[in-house]
């Protein structure tokens, strides 16, 4: 790790602090357990997701990357009740937009995101290392460094606000510490649309010697939201 990398500047009022839980990334990510065993995983942007402590726990190699680890964990705690106190407003309000099977209803939801918060801020107090404060398209890891990435909720998430070279420059960093594998999901926005430029992006992962697809999942929790982009690294 370059330990050179500049510290982030964020103001927290500009990001929401919500996350999702183990169980969610493996089905969001078609894993199981036992597929990651013995790899070197990274997760980026990992936000209040619990993949990295409960995946620890359970003797996986995990570490988390995003812009919001220079804040204390009791700071992002308290945003993250606060933030998630305000999502469940909304979602009430919006619950047309989404497929209640993975959860029964917005109280069963609410309770999953606060069990991945304070599970996830828990960790952070107690093994600080494993939560890398990051500014994407830029990473402090060498070339390699992780067998596996996992990037959940982002680069295509927020397409509306992040453009089509910010993409590229993106899964180029993404992609070079990575050894064996990037995953990403959701290929779909906050509005449900898929991202526009995503055959685009393909070809040119496919161009630059990649092995990349579009992949269903066994998640869908947002209506649309049910694959992932799988890019393979061939040596």
């Amino acid at each position: 790790m370059n330990d050179s990398q500049p510290k982030t500047k964020l103001d927290l009022e500009k990001v929401v602090f919500i996350g999702r839980t183990y169980e969610e990334y493996l089905d969001m990510f078609l894993l199981s357990e036992e597929e990651l065993k013995d790899k070197k995983i990274l997760d980026c942007p990992s936000g209040a997701c619990s993949f990295t402590a409960t995946g620890q726990s359970r003797g996986l190699d995990i570490t988390a990357a995003d812009i919001v680890y220079d804040h204390s964990a009791e700071n992002l705690g308290i945003k993250g009740l606060e933030d998630l106190q305000h999502a469940m407003i909304h979602m009430e309000k919006a619950k047309g937009n989404y497929i209640w099977d993975y959860f029964a209803d917005v109280s069963e939801l609410q309770k999953h995101r606060e069990k991945a918060l304070m599970t996830c801020t828990q960790d952070m107090k107690e093994h600080h290392e494993r939560y890398v404060p990051v500014i994407l398209p830029l990473l402090p890891f060498a070339d390699q460094e992780f067998d596996i990435l996992l990037s959940a909720h982002f680069l295509f998430t927020y397409a509306d606000c992040l453009d089509f070279q910010f993409h590229i420059d993106t899964l180029n960093e993404l992609l070079r510490v990575t050894k064996e594998e990037l995953r990403i999901f959701p290929l779909i926005d906050l509005e449900g649309n898929c991202y526009e430029h995503l055959d685009r992006v393909i070809g040119y992962l496919k161009e630059k010697g990649y092995a990349a697809s579009e992949v269903e999942v066994p998640y869908e929790f947002q209506k649309g939201g049910n694959s992932m982009l799988r890019v393979e690294v061939l040596r």
